[in-house]
Formats: C-alpha cells, structure tokens, sequence
C-alpha cells in the first residue's frame, strides 16, 4: 500500500522518527531511529511498511529498500514479529547476518532479544539459501569524540526500547565508556554489535 514517506524529519526518539509530511507527522518506528540524526530538520525518504493489526496500524521504516525487504523476509518466520525483526536489523550488520543463518550459527542469532534457540532454528529452516542478495558490508563508524553522559543514555534508553534487558545492557556499558563517538547512532551501533558477539 505504502511505499515510502517523504517528509521533513522533526523528531527523533529512541526507537521511533516522526516525519511531517504535508501537516501530518507520521511516527515510524526504524531498527536505529538515531542512523537518522544527520537529517534532523531536512526532507528525507524513508521506506515503509504498514502493520495491520487488530488493536494498531503501525508503520515500520527504513533507510533502503533492500532493508524493508529483509524486515518482510524476517517476519516471514513464525514466531518473529516486527518489532523482532527491528531489533535483528538494529545493528545494520546484513552481512553478519546473513553468515550466521547461511553457516547455522545459532549462538549469533540467540543473541537478539526475542530470539531463543527454536526462533534461530526456525530462522536458519525458513531462510537458508533465501537472503543472498542481503549480503552487504558491514557498517563501521569512525569514532572521534568521547561518549557523553547524554548519548550514553540515549543509546541505554534505544537498547531498552530494542527489548535488551538491564543486564544486557549494563554488560557492555564499561565497555561504550571506554571508547569515543561522534554521536548517539554511532555507539548505538557499536553496542549492538557488543551485544550480538
């Protein structure tokens, strides 16, 4: 139904962006609602998805098609909803991803909130052999000023909202302290990537 917005984007949450589109604002939630921090207050496009629910409509969004394709290929799998497939996505990380379902890494994938042992099996069942055209090279940020308190708690506020628990979270937290970033989407990034080894 819906292909893509394009808007001004005003707002951005810890697992949701709000983009005005003609006098609308429309809350899309996205894997890393902070990949889009360099765009605040300019137009931008982004491609959505439209969840019917009984209860809710939700619109789920993303930076390219090739992203949208892979959430609609994951919730493909039983047992895996949006919001699943969101926090599997968040690390931007398709290439790894595609790895661990093509080489049956079950550890890899037991590492998403929402993912046990029978999820990652039914995964590797569902779309072994079905993703190679997601395979693209991995995100890697440059990282050059420290982490604020600011952006240690935005990227804490994204991972709770991503479904990881407070343990999860405070497992890594050292670690983002001991290291430099530009900004939040970047050490959100990295903590995914902390939390999915």
């Amino acid at each position: 139904m819906l292909e893509y917005i394009e808007g001004k984007l005003i707002n951005i949450e810890p697992t949701y962006i709000v983009v005005d589109h003609h006098g609308l604002g429309y809350k899309i939630l996205t894997p890393n609602a902070f990949e889009w921090s360099a765009s605040l207050g300019q137009t931008i496009r982004i491609y959505v998805e439209l969840v019917v629910r009984e209860d809710a409509h939700t619109l789920y969004g993303f930076l390219s098609q090739q992203e949208k394709q892979l959430f609609n290929k994951l919730t493909t799998v039983k047992s895996i909803g949006p919001r699943t497939a969101l926090s599997i996505l968040a690390p931007g990380d398709q290439e790894g991803l595609v790895q661990a379902i093509q080489q049956e890494n079950i550890n890899y994938l037991t590492n998403f909130p929402g993912v046990g042992k029978k999820t990652a099996q039914q995964m590797i069942l569902d779309l072994q052999g079905k993703l190679d055209d997601f395979a693209t090279e991995s995100y890697s940020a440059e990282r050059q000023s420290p982490l604020t308190s600011e952006i240690l708690e935005q990227t804490k506020e994204a991972l709770s909202g991503l479904g990881y628990s407070a343990r999860e979270i405070t497992s890594i937290e050292k670690q983002l302290k001991d290291m430099t970033f530009e900004n939040t989407q970047e050490a959100l990034s990295h903590a995914l990537k902390l939390l999915v080894q």
